[in-house]
């Protein structure tokens, strides 16, 4: 039963970080991949798959990835996941939302990453087959893992095929996503100006764990309107006023934050100060099975540590449609099923 009966709108939701330790376990035995700790059911292989006590920095963090990782290597497999996470947001009481992926970290038995995005919009076309009251957008991510020259030519590849596949109105837009603060955003720019000149859309991962500088260069430099995470620019009341007379939109994901250990708490979470500057935040969950926590539960640690009302969540809600990737007359019916809330 949802607990906010008002309709959500969630940004920033990564695939791999959202698939039931129940589906790893079966799609793991159907292809015979091996368990971490060599877990004999769906109980013992939770704790290898989800944030634990055992996360204590972003590197454990991110070992939750490698078993999502290793079996989306078949279209079947990223079909079958894009179909669950599409139905199970719809069943939150999601009207819209995005799922982001990297095509290129699909590759490894020889699968392309354009047969990666096809299944992944194949499986989300057969949830909206039964699913008509949801619209999803689908976000491609390039990559970095820590200089840009490391996978330089996949993520080219991943930009001209956001630009063709946007134009196919299969893809949403494109993100950066990976390691921050190895390298600049600046030394990743030929695969922005590839999207811009494609005309694809665009949101970017910076302020996380970084200075806000990489959030200017992304707005700046990039002409990116949305910043995945981008907390840290409290750290700069300029950047906030050019944000807020620019009209960008954060994709805050609090519990994310603070379990990747790029703040401290949610009471000390900056979401609220921004929010009351002006600034459009949103609220997503990033990685909702690793890190246990659905859009309602970040609603709850917005209410009881930050004090957000009701209408301030349903506000961000509507922030999260005008920054949505999708049409006008699309975004027009999402407020529109707002109205009565307010």
């Amino acid at each position: 039963m949802q607990r906010y009966p008002f309709p959500k709108t969630q940004l920033h939701c990564h695939l791999d970080g959202a698939i039931l330790p129940e589906t790893l376990f079966e799609m793991a035995k159907e292809r015979n991949i091996p368990l971490p700790g060599n877990a004999s059911s769906v109980d013992e292989l939770t704790p290898y798959v989800v944030y634990g006590p055992d996360c204590i920095s972003v590197n454990t963090y991110l070992e939750r990835f490698e078993l999502p990782t290793s079996i989306l290597q078949d279209a079947p497999a990223l079909e079958r996941a894009a179909y669950e996470l599409t139905c199970r947001l719809a069943d939150e009481g999601h009207i819209y939302a995005d799922i982001r992926f990297a095509p290129q970290l699909h590759t490894r038995k020889g699968m392309t990453q354009a047969e990666a995005i096809e299944a992944v919009r194949a499986g989300i076309d057969r949830a909206l087959l039964d699913h008509h009251e949801i619209v999803i957008g689908l976000i491609v991510c390039c990559m970095s893992f820590g200089t840009a020259d490391m996978n330089h030519d996949a993520n080219l590849e991943t930009a001209r095929l956001a630009v063709e596949y946007y134009n196919r109105g299969l893809v949403s837009a494109m993100d950066l996503a990976g390691a921050e603060g190895m390298c600049h955003l600046t030394d990743f720019a030929d695969l922005f100006e590839i999207a811009n000149a494609g005309h694809c859309p665009l949101t970017c991962h910076a302020g996380d764990s970084q200075e806000p500088v990489e959030i200017r260069t992304a707005i700046e430099l990039f002409g990116s309107r949305r910043i995945g995470h981008g907390h840290h620019i409290i750290d700069d009341p300029d950047l906030i006023k050019e944000a807020i007379e620019l009209g960008v939109t954060l994709e805050i994901c609090p519990t994310s934050n603070i379990q990747c250990l790029t703040q401290p708490s949610y009471e000390e979470h900056p979401i609220k100060k921004l929010f009351d500057m002006g600034l459009h935040v949103t609220v997503s969950t990033d990685n909702p099975v690793i890190a246990r926590v659905t859009v309602e539960d970040e609603y709850d640690h917005l209410k009881n540590s930050l004090g957000f009302t009701d209408r301030e969540l349903i506000q961000m809600n509507l922030y999260a449609v005008d920054a949505a990737f999708c049409d006008e007359q699309t975004k027009a019916l999402l407020r529109k099923k707002y109205d009565k809330y307010l």
